[in-house]
């Protein structure tokens, strides 16, 4: 079987993630083809997208939020992720008992004893009016009829788990700050949710295995468990696994992939990208060595955000209060010509992100 270097690793999943060369597609398509962006941080999407498509006008997101072609809602380990209406719909009923656990588990003192399906009936009845609440609003009004576990583990349970919902514009648009107020999924896009098959088969599994392949493969089974948080998945791997070809990895695991998805030569130049705290090219994984050293792993779950030379996590960056400058802070030490591309590469993020008011770039 073919081993796979970490190198060669890197190199298919920067040419999947349009990380090694920028994508001229439309952003609807781009959300598509990463099976969304996580997005708890609502303006962290926009520089993800930059770093990948061009060209890329962040209005044009905004227009697909308001246009009800992509939603923000609670999905793949239960974190918000910006996600097409498409998959929304289709995705949303696979994830509905790993949202639910995962709730649970963390409020497990404060909710035991509750009825979760009368909590839900109740949280359903709440909606129906139609007006969009904060979870905190949710949560208040439940607390009503639940008093002991109070309003906070109540809400995160009816609005993170229980009831499908999405976060309202204008919450995730271009250079816009606002509160979270939610609404019924179905209403907002006006089309129902696809439920599970009743014959127990899983036929969102199965596609899941094959988008996250296209979009991040090669991979072993333990990093798309760990990408979408679902469980089950081996039955899904199964049910595809003829359809797809095999690889080791230098430790030993084996890979699955697509017969036709892309494996640069892994010489092939990376160029510098920006990436935005908590991207999927990197969170995507369980063993994430193909593009971050274990050293640093902590930076893709602290909201770090990072910058790869060569193709791998070398720096992060924020942006100045004072003039929104791109500020860059070295993980290592880079050559001349690294730093020249990273000093390229910054000055059009910042650029971009100040409406061309500054293209500075300070590196501490």
């Amino acid at each position: 079987m073919v081993v796979l270097s970490t190198r060669a690793l890197n190199r298919a999943t920067l040419a999947r993630q349009s990380l090694l060369e920028r994508a001229a597609v439309p952003a609807l398509d781009a959300v598509a083809h990463l099976c969304g962006l996580q997005a708890q941080e609502p303006q962290e999407p926009f520089v993800g997208l930059w770093s990948r498509l061009s060209p890329f006008r962040p209005e044009a997101l905004s227009d697909l939020l308001t246009g009800r072609q992509v939603v923000r809602v609670h999905l793949m380990r239960r974190t918000v992720h910006l996600v097409t209406a498409e998959d929304a719909l289709a995705w949303r009923a696979r994830h509905d008992a790993m949202l639910r656990q995962k709730v649970l588990t963390t409020y497990r003192r404060e909710l035991a004893g509750v009825d979760v399906e009368k909590l839900r009936e109740a949280a359903i009845e709440i909606m129906a009016d139609g007006e969009p609440r904060s979870m905190g609003e949710m949560g208040r009004a439940l607390a009503e009829r639940w008093p002991d576990p109070g309003p906070r583990p109540l809400g995160e349970l009816a609005m993170a788990a229980l009831v499908p919902v999405v976060q309202l514009p204008p919450r995730g648009l271009w250079r816009t700050t606002a509160g979270v107020r939610n609404a019924l999924l179905e209403s907002w896009l006006g089309k129902e949710i696809e439920p599970l098959p009743a014959d127990g088969s899983d036929l969102v599994g199965r596609q899941l295995v094959r988008r996250y392949l296209a979009a991040y493969g090669p991979a072993a089974s333990a990093d798309l468990r760990a990408w979408c948080g679902l469980t089950g998945l081996p039955a899904a791997v199964a049910a595809v696994r003829d359809e797809l070809v095999t690889f080791k990895d230098e430790r030993g695991r084996l890979l699955l992939d697509l017969p036709d998805a892309p494996l640069p030569d892994p010489d092939t130049p990376a160029p510098v990208r920006f990436l935005p705290a908590f991207d999927n090219a990197i969170l995507g994984y369980d063993d994430r060595t193909r593009i971050i050293d274990d050293a640093h792993r902590n930076l893709s779950v602290s909201g770090a955000r990072v910058v790869l030379v060569d193709g791998r996590v070398s720096a992060t960056w924020i942006t100045a209060r004072d003039a929104g400058a791109v500020v860059v802070t070295p993980l290592r030490d880079l050559t001349a010509a690294e730093r020249a591309e990273l000093v390229e590469e910054g000055q059009a993020l910042a650029s971009f992100l100040s409406d061309g008011e500054t293209d500075e770039v300070r590196l501490t």
